[in-house]
This record gives structure tokens, sequence and C-alpha cells, in this order.
């Protein structure tokens, strides 16, 4: 089968490699899948780089979330094991953590809705209990991870605010269906934050950015608010000033979406259904700006590594040259 393999640390257009490989061998407790699409999230850069918390050992496949096909022709969501990442024809995956994926979505969507979907229903619901009628403000709004927060913020009946960076992006935010939009690159963010809320600040900021993004939130957060860190997309890792949150009264929250894996696995199933339920009403729909061959995989990782994207690109191995072979 093919596969993209990184033999060595790098950036992802250079580390990566489409090679003619065996299929992977399932370990215990493991199934073979057929790859149908498998969706190209920011860590998988950051392993192509070596600066992901997750090593994985050399040679290895990236590609964390993918939506496959078992023996048996059943269709479900998995987040293979690395080695065997996603961008190849096939991949392994623990069996009891497939899920099914849902039938109101196709297979690039399907692929979509898992890691960055989940990480918005925990970081929303679980950990700031985001209720109706809050003031939600997404920072990176029209990318893979904040727009499935923005999608997730309006189906819990929250005013969104998405802040982007740039006038495409500023247009893909309002399509999404934030409430109010702010360019980073044209306008003031606090101001422009204060003004949209009257002075009062946002009630739950949820940061996959970090960096200025993280030091804009503590200036903007409202009265017992609650700033979900989940990444740090821009590189940067910020430092918590703790005697600021004191003196305003407001909650920092980490999200590490994986450890419920492991912590509480139900919690896991729980959120899909919940997920599953919003896709089949259409309230929450992936975005999925491109969907490329298996050849193409390099460069899109690289063009999600350098921020230029919007949504999720899939990896799609049945297509050849943009056609379905």
């Amino acid at each position: 089968m093919q596969a993209w393999q990184v033999h060595q640390n790098g950036e992802p257009v250079a580390a990566m490699r489409l090679q003619e490989v065996d299929r992977p061998p399932p370990g215990d407790g493991q199934v073979l899948l057929k790859v149908r699409a498998a969706n190209i999230n920011f860590p998988d850069a950051l392993m192509c780089r070596g600066h992901y918390q997750v090593r994985p050992p050399l040679p290895f496949t990236p590609g964390v979330e993918i939506c496959g096909e078992t023996e048996d022709g059943r269709r479900v969501i998995a987040t293979p094991a690395l080695p065997y990442g996603g961008f190849a024809e096939y991949a392994v995956a623990d069996a009891a953590a497939l899920l099914p994926a849902p039938d109101a979505l196709d297979d690039a969507e399907a692929a979509a809705l898992h890691i960055g979907y989940q990480t918005g229903w925990f970081g929303l619901h679980r950990r700031a209990r985001l209720e109706a009628g809050e003031t939600l403000l997404v920072h990176a709004a029209a990318g893979g991870v904040g727009s499935a927060a923005v999608q997730l913020g309006k189906a819990a009946g929250a005013t969104v605010i998405g802040v982007v960076g740039g006038a495409d992006k500023a247009a893909v935010a309002r399509g999404l269906g934030c409430d109010v939009v702010i360019d980073r690159r044209s306008e003031d963010v606090i101001g422009a934050v204060k003004e949209a809320t009257g002075g009062r600040g946002a009630d739950v900021i949820y940061d996959p950015v970090g960096g200025e993004a993280y030091t804009q939130s503590t200036k903007v957060v409202a009265f017992e608010g609650r700033i979900v860190v989940v990444g740090f997309a821009s590189g940067s890792i910020p430092s918590a000033a703790l005697n600021h949150a004191l003196v305003k009264n407001y909650g920092i929250l980490g999200l590490h979406w994986g450890l419920y894996n492991t912590k509480n696995p139900k919690l896991v199933l729980h959120c899909h259904e919940q997920l599953t339920g919003l896709a089949a009403r259409g309230a929450i729909k992936p975005l999925v700006s491109e969907r490329v061959p298996l050849s193409g995989a390099a460069a899109a990782v690289q063009r999600v590594a350098d921020g230029v994207t919007t949504g999720r690109i899939a990896v799609m191995p049945a297509l050849q040259n943009g056609a379905a072979a």
C-alpha cells in the first residue's frame, strides 16, 4: 500500500515521503481499517517537526483522525494507533475506541467531526459550562478547531464573536454563523470586543492560539468568565498572571481532550452521541475546505502548518488527481 512516512523531523513538505510499504499489522485489540478520509490537524504538522507532546518512533505515518472502513464494511471514525497514522491507504486503530460515522455526514465530514468537535464540546460544555444567552469569543474562528467551536456555541444558544486574521477568513466566520466577526489584522480586538459586549466582555473565551490572543483574552474576559486553553497554534505559550485572574475573578481552564480516552472513555462516547444528534438535525456540519488525493497530503499539511487554510482539509486515498478512482 501507499503511505506517507516521516524518517527525519522537519517541515512537513520536506519531512513527509510517499512510499510503498506493507499494510500495518494490527496488535492485540486493534483492527485494520481502510482509510476513506483522513483529516489534517495542526498536531500532524507538529509531529513532523518533532514538536508535539506525542513523539512516535521514526519512521511514522502522520494522520491522527480518520473515517475508515472495517473488514465487514462498517463506516467508522477512529484515531489511528501511531506510528501507523491516517495518511495512508490503511491504518490500524483500537477496536474499543471505534465510533460509528454519522449517516448525515460524508466521509470527509465524518473524519473532521472527531478531535476538533470533541475538543469543542468538552471545552465549552464540560469545562466552561457554557450557558444559553452567554457570549462566547472564539479565536481563529475560521480554522478547523475554531469553526467547530463556533458551530457548537451557536447550537448551545450563545452569542458568538469570532476573531480571524484576514478578510477571506472573516467571510468564512460569517458563513459559520458568528454574530460578530473581528479581523485582528485591521481592527483592535480588545476595543471591538468591548464595543460588541457593551464593555462587559465575553463569558467564555475559546483559545487554540495562545500568545497575543491569550493576552487579549485576559483583557476582555467578563466577570466570572472562563478562558479555555486548548492549544498554542501561534507557537507562543503564554504565562498566566494568576494575580490578574484573582482580581478580575475569572477562570483559566486547560483542556487536553486525549486524556478522556483513558480517564473517562464513557464521556467520549456520550459526546459522540451528542455530536451525532446535532449533525443529524443540521445544527453542526464540519467545514471541509479541500479534499485532496493521497499524493497531495504533504503539501496540504504544510498549508495547515503555515496557517493559511480555513476549516479542515481531508486527504482522500480513493481520489486520484481530484477525481474518484
